[in-house]
């Protein structure tokens, strides 16, 4: 991928899931298999809509319009121990993007900001090897708001040092483009540079 910073460009950060990892399938499969041991379903079409969510938020969500009332923290921590139980050889890097991290390591700082959980990134990361290209992984739990409030990528540009107007922001959901964009980043839309999944 050919991509060159914006003019006074100083710092990248990148969403995880589905941007810099092909972790959205079996994420998806996660979802499924845990959700329908407590009689609540995702559709693949609401699952891309919320990418970018916290796990419990979508949880508590589809608890609601059933009118349950679960722990979503307990449902959230076992789609996790489901997901982990996947080989990682299944999780393969999306290269347009992972050669763009590649490429600017020790160049620029870069930081990872996820709305998944810091275990479930740093194990995407780690499987597909660019873990340590990065010099901060700010998860959604850290923040006093998820995604599409710009509080995760606030945070992760005052980790790497970057003032968030100098900083380029890599995504490929909605809720994650109105937050790069509410922190006032450069926002790098990553969806036409690959087909979407399909099941």
């Amino acid at each position: 991928m050919n991509w060159m910073p914006p003019v006074g460009c100083a710092g990248l950060i990148f969403d995880c899931d589905g941007t810099l990892v092909d972790s959205m399938p079996l994420h998806f499969r996660a979802w499924t298999t845990v959700l329908t041991r407590h009689d609540l379903e995702l559709t693949e079409q609401r699952f891309y809509e919320w990418a970018g969510a916290p796990i419990d938020e979508i949880i508590r969500r589809l608890a609601d319009e059933k009118g349950m009332t679960v722990d979503a923290a307990v449902i959230g921590a076992e789609r996790d121990a489901c997901f982990h139980s996947y080989p990682e050889s299944c999780l393969q890097p999306v290269e347009a993007v992972v050669s763009i991290a590649r490429r600017f390591h020790q160049r620029l700082p870069m930081a990872v900001a996820t709305g998944s959980t810091a275990a479930s990134a740093e194990t995407s990361l780690r499987a597909i090897g660019i873990f340590d290209l990065f010099d901060a992984l700010i998860c959604s739990r850290d923040v006093g708001r998820p995604k599409p409030a710009p509080d995760v990528f606030l945070a992760a540009a005052e980790r790497i040092g970057v003032p968030p107007g100098d900083c380029a922001a890599f995504e490929d959901g909605d809720a994650g483009l109105e937050s790069a964009r509410s922190a006032g980043m450069h926002v790098v839309d990553i969806r036409p540079w690959l087909p979407r999944h399909s099941s």
